[in-house]
């Protein structure tokens, strides 16, 4: 069985951020095609440690804290994509302790208010949206079962939808390369080969733990939860929306803790359960070039020490 390295990382404009414990990196490639580099320490909303050793728990906050991180990441690099970076940095120069404060508080304000934002759109599109479509099937006199159950189905069509649409649009195929090769340089390690340009372009750029089954894994356990919520047979209207909105940290702390369980596991039933997901990332990886590679190289050596890590 392939080894888990336990790194992971997320495409951003023009480059890779790569996660490894509680430090994370950010490479992108500038218009000068030089590659810049960004350390940093990952800081969890939850202040307590302990609660990373519950399982559910420790589910809905790591995908929470990989929201703040990704859309950090990708906040960062759009500076650099942007072009203007050495205009930005001449001007931080200039700007006193009093400025920097202030800019930090607003930073932390525009990156809060779109993770929320990000939340909200998931939740109304992926849940409530197919409740609400579903819910209009009561006027035909249908079962609860019959409605949940096709709750449940245009649940599925809306994600397959979401993803055949994104995986078309042309401005993001950079974005899906560089997806490529943040996998192909986890594959390549964790094959236990040199990291170098040749090898990653080898290895093969779907993986278990990547975020896009961990999606799939959500809309597969929420399936089985609104078939679940439709057997209780709750008649209160809002009673049905409360209680689709309380399984939600549920059904993300199940299906991170099956992604957890599918990247380190080479069990024939939780390899039969992950071929969905890597199946799925075809639409949103695309194979990357040698600059790209380099690029995510560059953010894996950040934070990693792949030459440890496999004894050499």
């Amino acid at each position: 069985m392939q080894k888990s390295s336990g790194i992971g990382g997320q495409a951003v404009l023009e480059g890779i951020m790569m996660r490894n414990g509680d430090r994370y990196s950010v490479a992108v490639r500038k218009a000068d095609h030089t590659i810049e580099v960004k350390e940093d320490c990952c800081k969890s909303i939850c202040p307590f440690p302990g609660v990373m050793k519950v399982p559910i728990l420790r589910g809905v906050v790591s995908f929470v804290d990989s929201m703040v991180i990704g859309v950090s990441s990708l906040m960062w690099s759009a500076e650099y994509a942007a072009g203007d970076e050495e205009d930005e940095q001449a001007g931080k120069a200039e700007k006193t302790e009093k400025d920097k404060a202030k800019e930090e508080k607003e930073w932390n304000l525009i990156m809060g208010a779109t993770v929320a934002f990000s939340l909200l759109f998931s939740i109304g599109l992926f849940f409530f949206l197919p409740y609400l479509l579903a819910s209009l099937l009561r006027k035909a006199a249908i079962s609860e079962i019959g409605i949940s159950v096709c709750e449940a189905l245009i649940r599925v069509l809306i994600f397959m939808a979401y993803m055949f649409l994104i995986s078309r649009m042309k401005d993001i195929q950079t974005v899906f390369a560089y997806h490529g090769a943040e996998h192909k340089c986890i594959n390549c390690v964790e094959n236990g080969w040199d990291l170098t340009v040749e090898n990653v372009l080898k290895a093969s750029r779907r993986h278990k733990r990547c975020g896009t089954s961990f999606l799939l894994f959500v809309i597969m356990v929420s399936v089985i939860a609104s078939i679940f919520l439709g057997m209780l047979g709750i008649r209160s209207p809002l009673m049905r929306l409360l209680s689709r909105l309380l399984l939600i940290p549920v059904v993300a702390g199940l299906s991170y803790e099956i992604l957890r369980t599918a990247g380190s596991s080479d069990n024939k039933a939780i390899c039969a359960l992950s071929k969905p997901g890597l199946a799925l990332q075809g639409l949103v990886t695309r194979e990357p070039d040698a600059e790209m590679v380099e690029v995510a190289i560059a953010a894996v050596e950040k934070v990693f020490d792949w030459r440890a890590w496999q004894g050499k």
